[in-house]
């Protein structure tokens, strides 16, 4: 077992937003690290109700701590970690403890999908004697984003009733209600300046207080000790029935599972009027992009076909003058449509859904079909017309997009004022997505985009240079004939991870040479070739430079999905082809699964080796193109 500095992190997601979430070992690093973090108004308006606890045991052979907290300004105590001397994340995150009596206790946290509830469970699994534990709840009720202070407007006060303890900490938000099978003892005390390290690493805010209202005991000796936390109401049942239940269903569920089904399974949640994704844990709610993209590994290379409909027919009410929007802000704001790519993803997730069902023997009820049909043509239309922000095909067919001091295409990244790549103009993978889509769209419901693919499909050529690679943006600025020749990896897109390359013999294998030669690494594509003066090799520091480093060179995961596919594509898909594949690109993500968040795959990693993986450590679309690279490959997707 590693010590206080193991970096790995484990998730438990309840399907609506709120999870818990820590460290394998050692302190909580992160603001978003609790054992109780909700979302109000799934999948979001999320809070933060319980933190963490402190846990002692008591034997014959004196006392012994079973956590760990870090204190500003560099203080760890008590030493917990040293006692740890196992720990599994299957079925669910379980700690093993030597105690100094020689016993053993183990240490299991588990959270039971669509409820927002988190269940501990203590147990000596070898030695007798006495053996008690003492658990100390620490509170604070607050923005999953912010940080908490000492104050005198939290309220300590405990409710007592059918075996269930809790507390309100603050007016307008969800009570926290404790079942549990120990004794309760009220002797509120406020815990000061615990400090997060990943706060720290990121230029961030990193101290906070907590309030502990008091203290649980439980008789090991005699049974396990159980806690439900839970948000809200509490429960009318005994919380030794309620956990045998939890475990017993939730044991034969995950066990049926492959550990790269459950991880996928964590990223679906409930939003009103339907089903979505979510982008990423800790600190990510449902974007457009991330979820058309996402859902074709997580849930149709899965099979999950229903669930797949479901996510595109909620979503295929929130198209506005032909856009989906880039993201549902958390605190319930309007919808930023700010993406000009997120709907035309929406066309090719609606294409692969229905093609995964036709395969199937399938079809998909005629209502959700004139829905689905409906909101990819009003998409079509609009950017054949022309929309917000300059987005509208051009004289040329292709797709222009783009004005001053925004960031319309998936390299997002700004900095105060300044957008990092405007990439204003034509970018190379919004053109093959927009081809794609018409393509779609003549194949599938209309004639009337077939001028407008054609003209689009024979401008594309003005990409090609004379190396062999792709312009990244052609008419930047919206300046006829200026060009960005950057080395990006958004040109593989033209070769693979649609359903219709762009290019294919001679000029795709020239491609795909390019990007293997200057953007693959273990763990995905770089954003931009080393050799280029902007490239960033590290993705560090406060949020200006990793906002300036995000597309700079930072690796990003999910883009191993696309050149997989290409390199495949260019290589005839052959037996041979996908053996090596299956040697060269699989084992350092399967390493990779065990490094960051346990059982999935990291936002981003270092342009530089040794590619140190960073950003949101559990991420929907790097899981769902690993789960797609593994079909391609003719293995079990998950």
């Amino acid at each position: 077992m590693n010590g206080p500095d193991d970096a790995r992190e484990w998730l438990e997601a309840d399907g609506l937003g709120g999870f818990a979430s820590g460290p394998v070992s050692g302190p909580r690093t992160r603001r978003y690290h609790a054992l109780l973090l909700t979302a109000t108004t799934p999948p979001t308006g999320r809070v933060v109700l319980v933190n963490g606890i402190e846990a002692e045991v008591e034997t014959a052979a004196g006392r012994v701590p079973l956590s760990t907290q870090a204190y500003a300004p560099d203080v760890l105590h008590p030493d917990g970690w040293r006692h740890v001397t196992g720990f599994t994340p299957r079925p669910w995150p379980t700690w093993t403890f030597a105690l100094p009596d020689g016993s053993t206790l183990t240490q299991e946290v588990l959270v039971e999908p669509d409820s927002c509830e988190t269940v501990l469970r203590w147990e000596r699994r070898t030695g007798d004697g006495p053996c008690t534990l003492t658990v100390r709840p620490l509170l604070s009720g607050r923005d999953y984003h912010a940080l908490h202070r000492e104050n005198p407007a939290l309220a300590f006060t405990a409710t007592v009733r059918d075996g269930n303890v809790s507390w309100r900490p603050y007016p307008g938000l969800p009570a926290v209600a404790t079942l549990t099978n120990g004794t309760y003892a009220h002797a509120p005390d406020w815990y000061r300046n615990f400090l997060y390290a990943a706060e720290a690493a990121r230029g961030l805010d990193d101290t906070e207080d907590l309030a502990s209202p008091g203290s649980f005991t439980f008789d090991l000796a005699a049974g396990a000790g159980v806690m439900i936390l839970r948000s809200g109401d509490g429960l009318a049942v005994r919380a030794e029935a309620h956990t045998a239940r939890v475990v017993a269903a939730e044991r034969a569920r995950r066990e049926a599972l492959s550990p790269l089904a459950l991880a996928a399974g964590a990223y679906l949640v409930d939003r009103p009027g339907g089903r979505t994704l979510v982008a990423g844990f800790p600190w990510f709610t449902d974007w457009g992009r991330d979820t058309f993209i996402a859902m074709r590994g997580l849930l149709l290379a899965t099979g999950a076909l229903a669930q797949a409909r479901a996510i595109l027919l909620a979503w295929a009410g929130a198209v506005s003058e032909g856009m989906m929007p880039n993201r549902f802000p958390d605190r319930g704001e309007a919808p930023e449509y700010n993406a000009v790519d997120a709907a035309l993803w929406y066309v090719v997730a609606v294409h692969d859904t229905l093609a995964a069902h036709e395969a199937a023997g399938m079809p998909v009820p005629e209502p959700e079909a004139a829905r689905l049909d409906a909101a990819c043509a009003a998409i079509l239309d609009a950017y054949a017309a022309g929309t917000r922000f300059q987005i509208g095909a051009d004289s040329d067919g292709l797709l222009r997009a783009g004005v001053p001091g925004l960031q319309l295409t998936w390299m997002d990244a700004k900095v105060g004022e300044r957008v990092i790549t405007p990439r204003i103009g034509k970018p190379v993978e919004v053109q093959a997505l927009w081809i794609n889509a018409l393509r779609i769209g003549v194949a599938r419901w209309s004639p009337r985009w077939r001028d407008l693919e054609q003209r689009a499909s024979a401008a594309f050529g003005r990409f090609v240079t004379d190396d062999g690679a792709l312009l990244d943006v052609i008419d930047v600025d919206h300046v006829p004939g200026a060009v960005d020749a950057r080395l990006r990896p958004n040109q593989i897109l033209a070769v693979g991870g649609l359903p219709f390359p762009l290019l294919t013999g001679s000029p795709a294998r020239a491609v795909v040479d390019a990007v293997e030669a200057r953007l693959l690494t273990p763990l995905g594509l770089r954003s931009l070739d080393p050799d280029d003066p902007d490239y960033r090799g590290a993705y560090r520091g406060g949020p200006a430079e990793r906002d300036g480093a995000y597309h700079q060179g930072t690796v990003w995961p999910w883009l191993i999905g696309p050149f997989v596919d290409a390199w495949l594509g260019v290589r005839g898909r052959t037996p041979e082809a996908k053996a090596e594949a299956r040697a060269r690109f699989l084992p350092p993500l399967d390493a990779h699964l065990a490094e960051a968040g346990l059982g999935h795959v990291s936002e981003v990693a270092d342009g530089d080796p040794p590619h140190r993986p960073g950003g949101c450590p559990f991420q929907a679309w790097s899981l769902g193109e690993l789960v797609r690279v593994r079909r391609m490959l003719d293995l079990d997707p998950v």
